[in-house]
């Protein structure tokens, strides 16, 4: 330190051991103080700059951007600042790693599958950001969906039927999900014999009624595969029965249940078994998927209609 008791540039440069092309940066920025300037104009700096260079390091090094931590030096709400930029720091590291696990679990797939597989597996990751989103998904069930459902019904069923991606995935449920994104965004889609069947396909009727009875139709049979009983148990057939009928204006009779197992078996096309088969891993373990309490409730009806041999 000069006998003045500042520094130079350089000089403050050296101690912070950063460049002078960096000091010149901030100080241009106006986050650090100047004392004043020498007789030949040139900057000078007490040891308020040097602690105020050493802050603003220790918070890039966190990899907080320049004007996260101007915000921070601002001096009116400083610590709310370095709190919401630490918040938003933390988030973006989260995703960071999110993305790292699966890049980690598709190598791993790609390093334990036959040779012979690999292109085909590259194939389907490739067309997978990383982590991927739920886009393709949501598109897929909204066509699927009657059009008169109103938003709050539909977001319940979205919620439902799409899988959320694991946020530290392994190669089984990498791949499960590369697949159920080829399957959803497959062309062959468009044509008429891939496209879903409606639930309820001849006459009119009231999808919201319909939906609505399926939804507590499926949480009462989640309530009972939770408690290791048949999903039919607990009335969750009759209720599942009784959204069809109610949704067309008729009563739930044998003639109606008959008459239900022949429309539900429309449903039975080569798309939805197969994507609730890659989609079941992907859901919370302990949570019962919907497209099984579907499949465990319809099969349940043609054994009641049928008998169980059918």
């Amino acid at each position: 330190m000069s006998s003045d008791g500042l520094w130079s540039i350089g000089e403050l440069a050296a101690r912070a051991d950063v460049t002078v092309k960096t000091v010149r940066f901030y100080s241009d920025r106006g986050l650090l103080p100047e004392a004043g300037r020498s007789s030949g104009g040139h900057r000078r700096y007490g040891a308020e700059a040097l602690d105020r260079l050493r802050f603003i390091r220790s918070l890039r090094a966190l990899d907080l951007p320049v004007p996260e931590v101007e915000r921070v030096l601002d001096g009116d709400g400083a610590d709310a600042a370095l709190e919401e930029a630490v918040a938003g720091r933390l988030r973006d590291v989260g995703s960071q790693l999110v993305a790292l696990r699966w890049k980690e679990a598709s190598l791993r797939l790609l390093q334990e599958c036959a040779a012979g597989e690999r292109a085909e597996r590259l194939r389907l990751l490739g067309a997978l950001p990383a982590p991927p989103d739920t886009d393709a998904l949501v598109r897929f069930w909204r066509r699927a969906l009657p059009v008169r459902l109103p938003g709050r019904l539909v977001a319940t069923v979205l919620d439902a039927v799409v899988p959320r991606p694991p946020e530290d995935p392994g190669p089984d449920q990498v791949w499960a999900f590369a697949r159920l994104h080829a399957l959803v965004t497959d062309p062959r889609l468009e044509r008429p014999e891939f496209r879903p069947a409606p639930p309820l396909p001849d006459g009119e009727y009231r999808p919201v009624v319909l939906y609505e009875g399926l939804a507590e139709a499926y949480g009462l049979a989640a309530a009972e595969v939770r408690a290791g009983r048949a999903p039919q148990d607990g009335g969750a057939l009759d209720c599942f029965v009784s959204a069809y009928a109610r949704a067309r204006g008729e009563r739930d009779t044998p003639d109606f249940r008959r008459r239900l197992v022949g429309l539900l078996a429309l449903d039975d096309g080569p798309v939805l078994p197969r994507y609730w088969k890659l989609a079941a891993g992907l859901f919370a373990p302990d949570e019962p998927v919907l497209g099984m309490l579907h499949h465990h409730l319809s099969t349940a009806l043609r054994g009641e209609v049928h008998g169980p041999a059918a």
